[in-house]
C-alpha cells in the first residue's frame, strides 16, 4: 500500500509542478500542497505495513510522538521558525529603498556609464559588475525594477539590442544574489533552522564557494553578452544624449558610493549582524546624502516612509515565506512514502549529483523541480533523506538552478516578466539567450561545487 501512496504523493508533486510552471500564487499553491501532504500520509498510516511504520518513527504516533504535536510543529513551529529570516528580508528591502531615495545606486550606475565611454562592450562589461554589487545589498521586484529604469534605457542607447540588454542586466542582478545576506538567510533556512549550525554562516559559505558563484556567473554572462553583440553589430549614436541627461541628475557624494556594500563586508569579514549592517549604512547614507535635514517628526515620516515601502516591495515574499516553512516540514511526512518509490533511483554520489542537476538544469526554469522558488523543496526532501551529504553541498546544489537559471534566466521571475514589458522584448527571444547562459554558468558552477564543497561528508561542522 506504501507504493501506492507514494505514487499518488508522486502525481502530486508533478502536479505542483504544473501549477508553478503556470504561473499561479505560490503562497496559495504551497499552503494546498501542505494540507494534501498532511492528509495523504497521516490516512496511509491506517493502511500500510506494520513494518513500514516500524522503519519510519515520523509515522508512529504514540506518548512521546503525538498527533497534535507533529500538526503544530507543521503549523506552527516551521512558520514561527522563519520569523528571523522575514526580519532581514524587512529590513534589507528597507535598505534597498534608502540606496534608491539618496541617489547612490544611480549614482554608481552613472559613474560607471562615464568611466566605458563610447565602447558598448567595456560600459557592458563595467555596468555588469556594478549591478552584481549593488545586489549583493539589494533585493527585491521594487529595486531591481528602480536600477533597471536606469541601467537598460543606457544599454539600449549605447545601440545594444534590447533582447541582449534585458540579459546581461538579469544576468548581473542574480550574479550579485549569490552573496546578498537576505537571499543566503532566506535559502539556508530550506536546510537548518535559524538556530542550527551557526558554522555555515555567510563567512564561511562566501570563502568556500560563494565568491567562485559570483564571478563564474558575472564573466559568464559578461562573455556571452560580448558574442551576442558580435553576432549583433552594434551600432551607437544616441550614447551622447544619454550620458548628457544623466549627468544633469545630481549625483551622491564620492565618498558614500561604498555604503552598498558595507553590510556584506561587515557580515562576511567580523561576522557582524546583518541587520546591524543594513541599519549602519542606511543611516549614513540618509545623514551624508542630506535626506536628514528637516525636524524630528519630518525625519521620522521619512524612515518610516522607506520602510513601508521597502515591505511592500516584499510583500509577496513574506506570504511565500510563511507557507514555505510549512511545506518543509510536512515532507517529513511524505518522505518516507518517496523513499519506498524513488530510494533507489535518487543519486548518492556527490559527483552523480552534480552531473544529473547539471544535465537538468532546464527542469529550474518555470519554477521546476529544481528551484528552491518553486516545487525544489520536495525534491530536497526526497533527496537529503536518501543520502548524507553536507549541508553546504546541498545548499549549493540547489542554489544553482534557483539563482542562475530561474532567478536569472527564467520568465517567470517577477523583474524578469516586468523586464519583458518595459523593453517590449519578446519571451523566446529573452530565452534564447538566458538558456544557454543557464548551462554554461550552471555546468562551471558544479564543476566548483564538486571541487570545493565535496567530500565534506555529513559531519562537516565538527572538523
Amino acid at each position: 500500500m506504501e507504493y501506492i501512496i507514494g505514487i499518488i504523493l508522486l502525481i502530486s508533486f508533478f502536479g505542483l509542478a504544473y501549477y508553478c510552471i503556470k504561473g499561479h500564487n505560490l503562497m496559495v499553491g504551497f499552503l494546498l500542497i501542505t494540507l494534501l501532504w498532511t492528509i495523504i500520509p497521516l490516512g496511509g498510516t491506517l493502511f500500510v505495513s506494520q513494518g513500514f511504520l516500524e522503519s519510519n518513527p515520523v509515522l508512529n504516533f504514540g506518548k512521546d510522538n503525538t498527533l497534535i504535536a507533529a500538526l503544530n510543529k507543521i503549523y506552527q513551529s516551521a512558520p514561527e521558525g522563519w520569523g528571523t529570516t522575514l526580519v532581514n528580508v524587512c529590513w534589507g528591502a528597507w535598505f534597498g529603498r534608502v540606496l534608491m531615495d539618496t541617489g547612490i545606486a544611480s549614482t554608481l550606475i552613472r559613474k560607471t556609464v562615464e568611466l566605458g565611454g563610447d565602447k558598448p562592450f567595456v560600459t557592458v562589461a563595467l555596468l555588469n559588475t556594478v549591478t552584481a554589487l549593488i545586489f549583493t545589498a539589494m533585493t527585491g521586484a521594487g529595486p531591481v525594477i528602480a536600477i533597471g529604469v536606469i541601467v537598460l534605457p543606457i544599454l539600449m542607447s549605447l545601440g545594444i539590442p534590447k533582447s541582449i540588454a534585458l540579459f546581461t542586466f538579469m544576468g548581473s542582478v542574480a550574479a550579485g544574489i549569490y552573496l546578498n545576506p537576505v537571499n543566503f538567510a532566506q535559502y539556508r533556512a530550506f536546510f537548518v533552522a535559524p538556530d542550527q549550525l551557526a558554522d555555515f554562516n555567510l563567512g564561511w559559505y562566501a570563502s568556500h564557494w560563494g565568491y567562485a558563484a559570483l564571478i563564474i556567473m558575472l564573466i559568464s554572462t559578461t562573455l556571452l553578452s560580448a558574442f551576442y553583440l558580435k553576432r549583433a553589430k552594434t551600432v551607437h549614436a544616441w550614447a551622447a544624449q544619454t550620458r548628457g541627461a544623466a549627468s544633469e541628475q545630481k549625483n551622491a557624494p564620492f565618498y558614500t558610493l561604498i555604503l552598498p556594500v558595507v553590510p556584506v563586508i561587515l557580515k562576511i569579514w567580523l561576522d557582524f549582524s546583518v541587520i546591524g549592517g543594513f541599519v549602519i549604512a542606511g543611516f549614513l547614507a540618509l545623514f551624508l546624502c542630506g535626506r536628514m535635514k528637516g525636524n524630528f517628526k519630518e525625519n521620522c515620516q521619512l524612515v518610516n516612509k522607506l520602510y513601508y515601502d521597502g515591505v511592500v516591495d516584499t510583500a509577496p515574499l513574506v506570504g511565500f515565506l510563511l507557507t514555505l516553512p510549512m511545506f518543509n516540514a510536512v515532507a517529513a511526512l511524505a518522505s518516507p512514502y518517496f523513499k519506498v518509490i524513488l530510494g533507489n533511483v535518487m543519486p548518492r554520489s556527490e559527483i552523480v549529483v552534480c552531473i544529473v542537476f547539471a544535465v537538468l538544469l532546464c527542469m529550474g526554469l518555470f519554477r521546476g523541480p529544481m528551484t528552491l522558488v518553486g516545487c525544489g523543496a520536495a525534491t530536497l526532501g526526497v533527496l537529503s533523506n536518501v543520502a548524507s551529504f553536507s549541508v553546504p553541498f546541498l545548499y549549493a546544489v540547489f542554489v544553482i538552478p534557483t539563482i542562475t537559471v530561474n532567478i536569472g534566466c527564467c520568465i517567470t521571475q517577477s523583474w524578469v516578466a516586468w523586464g519583458l514589458a518595459y523593453t517590449k522584448v519578446e519571451s523566446k527571444d529573452f530565452l534564447k539567450l538566458s538558456i544557454p547562459n543557464a548551462y554554461l554558468t550552471g555546468i562551471l558552477q558544479y564543476v566548483a561545487v564538486f571541487i570545493m564543497l565535496g567530500g565534506l561528508g555529513a559531519t562537516w561542522f565538527l572538523k
